[in-house]
Parts: C-alpha cells; sequence; structure tokens
C-alpha cells in the first residue's frame, strides 16, 4: 500500500529529572554514585512514551539520570542540529535540509527507529461518518469539501482540527494524506483549520464540537472520541488503526517513530537504546498504545 509502505500534543513540555522523589534509590553508607544525564527532546506524540521509557530505565540504573521535554519534532531536530541533546524525539523523519544544517554544524545524525505509531482521524461519536477515503480526507482539510453532507454526514460545516506547524504529526499529514504521498504536490491545510498546540487540544476539542474531525496519534485516542476507518481506494476496504492493521501493513496512514544521536550514542545513550529496542521497552510501547516492533504473537 502506498503510505503503509512508509512505516519505518498548549505542547506537553516537560522537563522532569525521573523518576520523582518516591522512585529514587534508598540512601547508601557508601560513596555516591555518579550521575550521567541524558538530554532527551522533541516529538510531543512520543512525549508519554519517552517519560514513561526514562521513569522504567530509572529503576534499573539509578546512576542515570535523563530529563525529558516536549515542544514537538521540530524542537527536538533543532536541538540536535545545535548539539544540545543526546537524543532527539521525532514523529517524523528528518528532513534533507536539516541533515545538511547538521553536518554544517559538526553534526552527523544518526537514526534510531524506536517504535511504530498509526495515525486516528477522528470525530465526535455523535457523529454519523464511520469512514473516509484518503482523497475525502485531503479534500476536507484543503478545503475542498466543507460540509459533512459531501461525505455522508449530517448537514453542518466542518471544522477542522491540526496540530501546530512544529509538530512532526502535523508535517506527516500534510505530506501524506494532505498530499497524498506526491513529492510535486503543493496542496495547503485550509486557511480556517485550527491549529492546535499539543494532542489533549484536539481531543478536548472533539470531545464537545460534533461538527470538528481531527487527527491524533493511536496512543492518544480515548472513549470520547470516535475513530474513523480509513481506505486508500473508495471502493475499500477501510482499516481502523491497531497495533494489527500496522503490523499487517493494512492501515493507511501509519508511521515509525525516531530519535535521533548527534552522531555515535555515547555508551549511556548506546545502552538505554538498547533496552528500549528490548522486550522491556517495547512492552512500554504496548502498553500506552504505540505499535511496537517486535510483531505481534
Amino acid at each position: 500500500m502506498r503510505l503503509a509502505a512508509r512505516l519505518r500534543t498548549v505542547a506537553i513540555v516537560s522537563l522532569l529529572l525521573v523518576p520523582t522523589s518516591g522512585c529514587l534509590p534508598k540512601p547508601s553508607s557508601g560513596p555516591p554514585q555518579a550521575q550521567t544525564d541524558i538530554v532527551n527532546k522533541g516529538s510531543d506524540t512520543m512525549v508519554n512514551l519517552a517519560l514513561a521509557w526514562a521513569e522504567a530505565y530509572r529503576q534499573i540504573e539509578p546512576s542515570v539520570g535523563i530529563s525529558v521535554t516536549g515542544g514537538g519534532s521540530g524542537t527536538g531536530i533543532a536541538a540536535l542540529i545545535n548539539g544540545t541533546v543526546d537524543l532527539a524525539n521525532a514523529s517524523r523523519q528528518i528532513k534533507p535540509e536539516e541533515i545538511e544544517e547538521a553536518q554544517a554544524n559538526g553534526v552527523e545524525p544518526v537514526e534510531i527507529v524506536v517504535a511504530r505509531d498509526a495515525i486516528a482521524v477522528i470525530v465526535h461519536p455523535a457523529n454519523p461518518v464511520d469512514q473516509l477515503t484518503l482523497a475525502q480526507i485531503s479534500d476536507i482539510y484543503s478545503g475542498a469539501i466543507n460540509n459533512w453532507l459531501e461525505v455522508g454526514g449530517v448537514d453542518r460545516p466542518i471544522v477542522r482540527l491540526s496540530r501546530e506547524t512544529n509538530s512532526g504529526t502535523h508535517v506527516y499529514f500534510l505530506e501524506e494524506v494532505l498530499r497524498l504521498g506526491q513529492p510535486d504536490s503543493q496542496t495547503l491545510f485550509a486557511s480556517d483549520t485550527l491549529l492546535l498546540p499539543s494532542s489533549e487540544g484536539i481531543a478536548g476539542e472533539i470531545a464537545y464540537n460534533e461538527n470538528a474531525i481531527g487527527y491524533d496519534g493511536l496512543g492518544y485516542v480515548t472513549d470520547e472520541m470516535k475513530v474513523v476507518a480509513v481506505a486508500e481506494d473508495p471502493a475499500g476496504p477501510f482499516f481502523l488503526p491497531s497495533a494489527e492493521t500496522v503490523d499487517r501493513g493494512e492501515y493507511p496512514i501509519a508511521r515509525d517513530l525516531y530519535m535521533y544521536s548527534p552522531g555515535r550514542p555515547t555508551p549511556q545513550a548506546q545502552a538505554y537504546l538498547d533496552w528500549i529496542l528490548g522486550p522491556t521497552g517495547q512492552d512500554l510501547v504496548t502498553s500506552l498504545g504505540f505499535v511496537p516492533l517486535r510483531a505481534a504473537p
């Protein structure tokens, strides 16, 4: 499938040195252990997952302190380019021009795929629309379709919700849904699209606005929203986002989630990455609603 073949949320900006005091190791009578910091910044889609990873890892490696900051994929990649992070989180792939900028600054980005995600198209539970094609979603967000009646719903105006432009999810949705994966397309979001700084903002608007449509990472889907099935072709088949449909290459709006290191990871960062990619780290991916790298049993 064209898009599935490219598998590889005010913003949540919480600077935390994890874990909290309740999780710190008991004082020892011996000399204090050396503290090693891993600075991890970027994607708001990934921030809850990154915090969960950091908290769990501190339990087994109490000498390693990990600071986790959100702000968006663009923020994380900018910090990578500037050499101010050990690991940058991104829900989109780094762009060629960003690689060039990093290299000009003496930084050689190293890409690590750490999880996968499906972007869910969401509406209010009272909205009767159950399924949309990629072309219909593109037309809605570009402004070619402006009333729910045009896609099988009731006669009401469509309220378009999007993440803000610094979001990797915004960039991915623009390139792969609005522009349908066509690199020469110049299609843009309609000018009246509401740009919200967080996944929680989109979820909150969807929860009370029956006219709204939004998109969010699978890990942020709640019972207060309705997920729309998506197909590449009007004849179907239509698929809902899930770990299973992503693993099988069926759900068409799916992507990899990345960490980027400014060059070869430090030994501490490499050990952390190895743990993230191992069974415990990938179990946390599942528990937070994302898609683990290993095949589902």
